[in-house]
């Protein structure tokens, strides 16, 4: 398998001629591991597809744009967290995110009760835990938690991609640690 160069493919996607088949080696290099970021973001397989195809789009438009300044990858990830808040923004007044509310009267749907009907979730009772305390934080102490628990992302480059201090990274993953603690204790 041919070695992944970040550097050749953003002089491809540079170039008019062959930019549409960088396009293509990007998302299928990237594609998966950005779903991912998504997905743990907006919780939802049909959401985290909706801003994955948002955050490739975005892309495709402004990839005239891209300076190389920053690597690709730190790019596309900036893209797909900005989508990802936006998202998140404009379903705050649909969805209940609060999975202390279990009542079966409540109409609005609780994570805690759609985790489990997700035909893409296949984690047992622990890890749909974690993930519903992971959802039950604020959206950006969220993304910070995802991109550090799960993808073992730097903070000098989750800085980069959330236009935030290193220190403040740094408090509110230890904050968001402490919060899912909480949530694990108060279950017990």
């Amino acid at each position: 398998m041919k070695q992944f160069d970040e550097q050749e493919l953003v002089a491809r996607l540079q170039n008019p001629s062959t930019q549409r088949r960088a396009f293509e080696e990007m998302v299928g290099h990237f594609g998966e591991s950005l779903y991912w970021q998504i997905r743990r973001m907006v919780t939802y397989h049909d959401d985290a597809d909706d801003v994955l195809q948002n955050t490739f789009l975005k892309a495709w438009n402004s990839i005239g744009n891209f300076r190389g300044d920053a690597k690709i990858s730190t790019w596309l990830f900036k893209i797909a967290y900005n989508e990802s808040l936006t998202f998140l923004s404009k379903q705050k007044d649909t969805i209940s995110l609060d999975t202390n509310v279990l009542d079966d009267d409540d109409d609005a749907p609780t994570l805690a009760n759609t985790l489990e009907s997700d035909t893409y979730f296949d984690g047992d009772e622990t890890e749909a835990m974690l993930q519903a305390a992971v959802a039950s934080l604020p959206a950006k102490q969220r993304a910070v938690f995802n991109m550090k628990y799960f993808q073992e992302m730097k903070y000098e480059d989750m800085a980069e991609i959330t236009g935030t201090s290193v220190g403040a990274l740094k408090a509110s993953y230890h904050i968001a640690v402490k919060k899912i603690e909480e949530y694990f204790q108060q279950r017990e």
